[in-house]
């Protein structure tokens, strides 16, 4: 029987990793395979964590999870081959990917028979300014979807949503639009209930010059950080910033990691666990446009957060 896909897509910080992590943590006895890009970005809670081999982390539910690492169509023939093999399989895109690209790989006659495209999940920070869909690469990930689910949504005001919904219909595209409060979506609308029928064929459109827009900078620290100079720091980066995030030890609450996010000119903060021996206590990863931020001046910038 064949495997139907979920392809989600969505730009930097949208909210893709919280949909996907939802979906895993509420698979109601589905076994569901997640490929995602940053396999460190899944969250999923630790009572659901049974295993783990061959770089696929095994859930107590039945599920999987695992990255992708080189060519998609050989990680999608590796997770067919599994006994039992999954009943859905749910592919997290980078959020600089064209889906395009993907969609086009997906129709590869072999994997289409074996595992069809059956939906296209775009998802969309409703706080993100309407403008932000001139975006070449927002405007690809949006017009290939059947579905946008916006987030946030709690974090916007109903006018923005609104501006957000009426800016989608503007670009004319065919999805429906549903909201996605805390991640959630109707499974019904991601997972078909008649898997039996023909897959349908896609057209992505012609093949595009890949652009090389975003670039990724990494900073460390053996020492722990100031929470004051840090959220000082992120203000004079933040301009300049597509997305960032990464996990480090405070001096103000030592013995415990904080895992951070930023995105959308917003950044978060939540509490992790202890610190592993042997690691930095602070590793963040920075996304910024080619140019826009050299690594120089983001280390002279971190360096002050540095406790002592």
């Amino acid at each position: 029987m064949p495997v139907p896909i979920l392809l989600v897509t969505g730009f930097l910080g949208a909210g893709k990793t919280t949909v996907v992590n939802h979906l895993l943590a509420h698979a109601d006895g589905r076994r569901i395979a997640a490929v995602v890009n940053d396999f460190g970005a899944i969250n999923i809670d630790a009572e659901l964590i049974a295993g783990a081999s061959d770089g696929v982390v095994s859930l107590a539910n039945g599920c999987i999870c695992c990255s992708l690492e080189g060519d998609l169509l050989r990680t999608l023939s590796t997770l067919l081959r599994r006994d039992p093999k999954p009943e859905y399989i749910v592919i997290e895109t980078s959020g600089v990917a064209d889906p395009v690209d993907i969609v086009r790989n997906l129709m590869d006659p072999v994997i289409l028979r074996e595992a069809p495209l059956e939906t296209v999940l775009c998802v969309m920070d409703a706080t993100a300014p309407t403008a932000s869909l001139e975006d070449a690469l927002q405007r690809s990930q949006l017009r290939v979807a059947d579905i946008v689910a916006l987030t946030k949504l709690d974090l916007a005001d109903a006018s923005a949503g609104l501006r957000m919904r009426e800016a989608i219909r503007a670009q004319r595209v065919p999805a429906a639009v549903v909201d996605a409060n805390h991640g959630e979506i109707p499974a019904a609308l991601l997972f078909p209930a008649n898997v039996d029928r023909a897959p349908a064929l896609r057209e992505p459109g012609p093949k595009r010059p890949a652009e090389e827009r975003f670039e990724t900078l990494s900073w460390t620290s053996e020492q722990p950080i100031s929470l004051p100079r840090l959220q000082q720091a992120i203000s004079r980066l933040a301009p300049k910033l597509a997305r960032a995030k990464g996990l480090f030890e405070t001096i103000e609450q030592p013995g415990r990691l904080m895992v951070f996010q930023f995105a959308s000119g917003r950044a978060t903060l939540v509490p992790g666990e202890a610190p592993a021996p042997g690691v930095p206590r602070a590793r963040i990863v920075f996304i910024a446009e080619l140019g826009v931020l050299s690594k120089a001046e983001l280390d002279g910038i971190m360096e002050a957060c540095v406790a002592g």
